[in-house]
């Protein structure tokens, strides 16, 4: 009796050993789990390198934030009260040059939705310091099975290695990858001043939204172009002058004569613009548009750089 209960027992373990192993083989045919973009490690992220930065580079000396460390874009240098196209005052971000070429941001639909897939973190391949990177990114919408689980892909080398359709579209977003904790609290037609997370190559990254206009591409595909007209305190082309000197602003104040062409208002308006520095003798006749362009033009589209308006009063 006692043997025929313990080849019972045998038996019973074997059986649950192997539906376990069922189980497991299942389990593991499905493909990769999705991961939580909340426990995701994440990506170091440094605006201020000399691989990343330009105009904003750090030294032992400028006070910049290190790599990795919250930067807030509410206080000087990246901050600036300019003028508008009529005289308005207008104060906008400074994220530093940028090129006209987008990079590709990868957002994740299923076949015939309209809408992302919902808790999928979009996807991008690039970030500050990396050759391709940009802060306006060019949306191409990827399609996935109507059984894909958010956050399964969290990369575009995974994107690709599935075989998953890509479409690019025209539409261009200025989205700039900051370090966890920074912020740019201002905003135009917009209360979206929070940081967004994305996926960039299976780790976390967070990224600020200016969506005061929608942007597309231009016939060529690339981001298209405001004019701004900036004069510095030592105009450029003399020893120590153009953005080093910081620009010029009216005596005890922080307004600048800088003008923008456009607002977000205005159809043509894009928050990358075109810099045209002009004479500083001309300064103080500087107060709108056209006044501007009859100043003494120094460099014309001499960088063009990510300057989002924040404010128009």
């Amino acid at each position: 009796m006692q043997s025929t209960i313990k080849r019972i027992g045998i038996f019973a373990t074997m059986l649950l050993v192997a539906s376990l192993l069922t189980m497991c083989s299942k389990k593991s045919s499905t493909g990769p789990e999705p991961m939580d973009p909340g426990t995701a490690p994440r990506a170091s992220i440094d605006r201020f390198s000399t691989d990343a930065g330009n105009l904003f580079v750090r030294t032992s000396s400028n006070g910049l934030p290190g790599a990795n460390k919250p930067v807030n874009f509410d206080m000087a240098p990246f901050i600036a009260q300019g003028l508008g196209p009529d005289g308005e005052v207008v104060k906008y971000y400074n994220f530093d040059v940028q090129s006209t070429s987008p990079a590709p941001i990868y957002a994740l639909f299923k076949e015939g939705a309209s809408s992302p897939v919902s808790g999928q973190l979009n996807i991008v391949d690039d970030i500050p310091g990396d050759s391709d990177y940009n802060d306006f990114w060019q949306i191409n919408k990827v399609t996935v099975p109507d059984d894909y689980e958010a956050n399964t892909v969290t990369s575009y080398q995974e994107i690709m290695d599935a075989g998953y359709p890509i479409e690019e579209t025209n539409m261009i977003v200025n989205c700039p990858i900051v370090p966890e904790g920074s912020m740019a609290t201002m905003r135009v037609n917009s209360s979206d001043n929070g940081l967004h997370m994305g996926w960039y190559k299976n780790k976390v990254v967070f990224y600020f939204t200016f969506d005061e206009k929608s942007l597309m591409t231009t016939g060529n595909g690339a981001v298209p172009l405001s004019i701004v007209y900036v004069t510095f305190n030592i105009n450029p082309g003399e020893q120590g002058g153009g953005p080093a000197s910081g620009f010029m602003t009216e005596m005890g104040s922080a307004q600048t004569h800088n003008v923008v062409a456009t607002l977000p208002s205005d159809d043509s308006y894009s928050p990358l613009w075109s810099v045209n520095a002009y004479d500083n003798m001309d300064f103080d006749s500087v107060m709108d548009l056209s006044s501007a362009q009859s100043a003494t033009i120094l460099g014309s589209g001499i960088a063009t750089v990510n300057c989002p308006v924040a404010s128009v009063q």
